[in-house]
């Protein structure tokens, strides 16, 4: 499946420029961009996505995954379901960027109550700061934050900055792995 999914995202996500042109959400200008969005939200790229997070936490003892929107949607979302299809069910959550102000005032959804294991994940980690964003707001609304997966690591820090907070952080696709089926293009 991982091959197959590398595949997917070297032909509909990777971009590259000889000449960095492409503004990152940290603010550095990079040559290199993933936008993940059109596989997240593909059905086959859910399949696939869905069923290696659920390899990926094989022997993770959680009630929950998820992490800000809107990247981290989709992927949490195809895990949940994936989970069900494996037989070991796992809760979808969304982290608001900004907090819900009427009704139930809260940033976190989903059916998740304080102590919960869970794993935070996102999309692409350049230097974390958006999945460490998850990370903070989930251990402030009670989680029990035990894992954190990224579906793509750029290769630039973020992973070992998200590694200072939970030990227990991987990525299920590095930029040399799309680089490489990149230039077989």
């Amino acid at each position: 499946m991982k091959p197959e999914l590398i595949s997917l995202l070297c032909e509909k996500s990777v971009n590259w420029s000889d000449e960095p042109r492409f503004k990152l959400v940290s603010g550095r200008v990079s040559r290199f961009y993933v936008n993940c969005k059109p596989v997240t939200l593909h059905p086959r790229g859910m399949y696939l996505i869905g069923h290696l997070m659920m390899e990926a936490l094989a022997d993770a003892r959680i009630e929950g995954i998820g992490g800000l929107t809107f990247g981290a949607d989709p992927v949490a979302m195809a895990a949940a379901f994936a989970s069900e299809l494996v037989g070991r069910p796992v809760k979808a959550f969304s982290i608001r960027k900004t907090q819900k102000d009427h009704g139930i005032v809260k940033w976190i959804e989903g059916d998740l109550k304080p102590g919960d294991p869970v794993a935070v994940i996102d999309d692409v980690a350049t230097t974390g700061g958006s999945t460490i964003k998850a990370i903070e707001r989930a251990r402030e609304e009670g989680l029990n934050v035990v894992k954190a997966i990224v579906l793509v690591d750029r290769q630039e820090g973020g992973l070992d900055a998200i590694r200072a907070l939970v030990p227990d952080a991987s990525a299920l696709i590095t930029r040399s792995e799309l680089l490489a089926c990149w230039k077989k293009k």
